[in-house]
Parts: C-alpha cells; sequence; structure tokens
C-alpha cells in the first residue's frame, strides 16, 4: 500500500483512490494541477517538484506513464481512469478455459478449418461460442461448448477472440490428443494463450497466438419446427456422402415413411442408399431414428456435406433436419455443447 500513502501525501486535490483486487488503481482528482505525461522519451518529461515523486504505472496500452506536478490544464479538471497496480508482476485473467482432453478442440476445428479462414471465438459466463459463413455464404458454421464442459470455466465479461483457424491449426499440432488444454486471455488481449499439459509426463507447453480484429455478423437463427429430423451413425451418413460424391456433385435427400433416401445423378451413372429406421438394443451406436411430420425432399451440395463429416469423429451420431426451403441442419453432439452446420438447398438451375 506504499502507492497509497505517496499519493495522499501530495496536495493534489485528490478526491478519491480505489484499489480493486489490488491489481488496479481508480484515482479521482478535481485538481487543475494534475499532469499526466504519456512519454517514455526522457526529453518529453518535465522537471519535477522537489517535493513530488513521480511514480511509473503500467498500462495495457502504454509503455510507461509518470503522474507530474506541471501544470498542465489551466481550468479546473477532473481525472478518472485506471492504471495496473506498478508493484506486481500478476497477470490480469479475464478468461480462463480448462479442457480435460486436447481432442476435442482439434477436431471441432479440423472439422470447419476448410470451410472458414478466420472467426470470432464469443466467450461469456455461459461458454464459448463461434458463429462464422464460408466465403459463398452457402454454409453457416456454428459452434458452442458450454461452460460446465470445462473445468474450470472463467470469463469475467464478455469477449470476443479473433483467431485464423490455420494458425490456431498449427499450434494444437503440439498438443496430444490426451492432453490437458487451457485457453487463457486477459482484458483487452492482443493474443490468446494456449497450454498443453500431458496427463502421463512433467511437459507442460506454452503458446500465444496474436489475435485479429473480426467485424463478424452475429446471425440469428430462428428456432425452426423440421418437417423431418433423422438420427443415424456419423460414420454412415460419411460413407455415404462420400460414396456419392464419388458420381456426382449434388445428392438429394428424401424423407418419406418409406426412410430417407439419398440419391444422386452423374456423368458415369446414378446412385442411391435409402435407409430405414432400425433399432438394436445391443449396439445403441447403430440405431437410425427418423421422425417425420411431412414428406420432405430437398437437393445439395456434396462437397459441403463431405467437408461436414469431418466432424465424424467428434460423435457417433448425426442428427440430419430437414424442411421444404429452409437449410438443411446437420447437427453433431459435443457432450455439453453441439457442433451445427446449416447448408442453403440448391434450387433451379443450380441442380
Amino acid at each position: 500500500m506504499t502507492v497509497l500513502s505517496t499519493f495522499v501525501s501530495v496536495d493534489w486535490g485528490l478526491t478519491s483512490v480505489s484499489f480493486f483486487s489490488n491489481l488496479y488503481i481508480k484515482v479521482s482528482s478535481s485538481a487543475n494541477e494534475l499532469y499526466l505525461n504519456t512519454h517514455t522519451n526522457p526529453n518529453y518529461l518535465r522537471p519535477l517538484s522537489s517535493s513530488f515523486k513521480y511514480i511509473p504505472i503500467h498500462c495495457p496500452h502504454l509503455p510507461t506513464t509518470f503522474f507530474t506536478s506541471k501544470t498542465h490544464y489551466v481550468s479546473s479538471s477532473f481525472f478518472a481512469t485506471h492504471f495496473k497496480y506498478p508493484n506486481t508482476h500478476k497477470t490480469i485473467k479475464m478468461l480462463e478455459a480448462r479442457l480435460e482432453q486436447a481432442s476435442l478442440l482439434k477436431r471441432v476445428v479440423d472439422a470447419i478449418k476448410d470451410l472458414v479462414q478466420d472467426c470470432n471465438f464469443d466467450c461469456n459466463d455461459s461458454g464459448i461460442a463461434l458463429q462464422a459463413m464460408d466465403n459463398s455464404h452457402v454454409a453457416l458454421v456454428s459452434m458452442l461448448l458450454r461452460a460446465e464442459g470445462f473445468s474450470p470455466y472463467r470469463c469475467d465479461r464478455n469477449i470476443a477472440l479473433g483467431i485464423n483457424l490455420l494458425s490456431l491449426t498449427k499450434v494444437l499440432r503440439a498438443a496430444q490428443n490426451e492432453d490437458i488444454l487451457t485457453l487463457k486471455a486477459e482484458d483487452s488481449p492482443d493474443a490468446v494463450n494456449l497450454m498443453f499439459e500431458s496427463a502421463e509426463t512433467d511437459r507442460l507447453s506454452e503458446y500465444d497466438i496474436k489475435l485479429m480484429d473480426i467485424d463478424q455478423e452475429h446471425l440469428a437463427i430462428p428456432e425452426t419446427e423440421y418437417a423431418a429430423t433423422v438420427e443415424m451413425p456419423s460414420s454412415e451418413f460419411q460413407r455415404i456422402c462420400r460414396d456419392l460424391n464419388a458420381l456426382s456433385e449434388s445428392v438429394v435427400i428424401e424423407a418419406s415413411k418409406e426412410g430417407v433416401k439419398f440419391s444422386c445423378q452423374g456423368d458415369i451413372g446414378n446412385g442411391s442408399v435409402t435407409i430405414r429406421q432400425h433399432t438394436n438394443v445391443d449396439k445403441p451406436d447403430q440405431n437410425v431414428v427418423i421422425n417425420l411430420s411431412e414428406p420432405v425432399a430437398l437437393t445439395f451440395s456434396l462437397k459441403y456435406l463431405v467437408n461436414f463429416c469431418k466432424a465424424s469423429n467428434l460423435s457417433s451420431s448425426v442428427v440430419l433436419h430437414l424442411s421444404q426451403e429452409v437449410p438443411l441442419l446437420v447437427e453433431y453432439g459435443l457432450g455439453s455443447g453441439h457442433l451445427r452446420f446449416y447448408l442453403a438447398p440448391k434450387i433451379g438451375d443450380e441442380e
């Protein structure tokens, strides 16, 4: 508390000096002789009064800041701001999120990096979310990792971490799938910190990724009652999309009381795969559940669906939601969160 006593011993007309968690100081003054000098070059510093000691105070966006008693404001002024406490080396963390296994984030990023290059990870007290469109504005990616999926999780205020996914992929390659992954960011950060802890050895790795200022429009996705919902093994959906993609660029997904039919027509021939409701008590991960309120048939780009299927290793099952003239929703569960892909149907000449 030596800084507090120094502030009070000098008559600046201080109206308040407050400490926040011993890390931030808020100073208020009605004096007209308070001068805030933000230069570190000694040539810019004014002579100091013999009864006054200048105090270096490190600010988040300034190298070093000094108070001097040189008159700068000739009229009555009020001064109030926040400064980092000079006698501490602690880091002000406002985001800390710890995943028990790094594989979750690695697989999420691998699943979306070919669709989206730069995106904001929106962090708040509920968790970490992501929403971004591909460059063609045909597909939308939406991810949510809820706070309860981390241990611990802390986010002091809403913050958007703009990250290039190629850069993030390079850093995540340094993590083993079983490593404990911790994300950290300070208030008003210019980088996000990733720490990988080996569960078996004493290895500890830390990386900082520079953040980007990304201006992204957040779309409000309306709640939709879909005409058809199909839950099926994610590996089966991936196999169907890959097989049909060898024949054609497009697939027709048709849901009816007979089941769900995936069909295509290409230059070398035609192909189709039909799946029906199926329940296996001994192997529930192979179940197929179809809920249908009305028949629906839509055409989609197989290139995008094959891309979506890169998320198959995140969940053993995938849920398809279809309605006429509404984007297809492909949803993978992430424990306490989800990864969702929205794809606009092809219409008219696009087919």
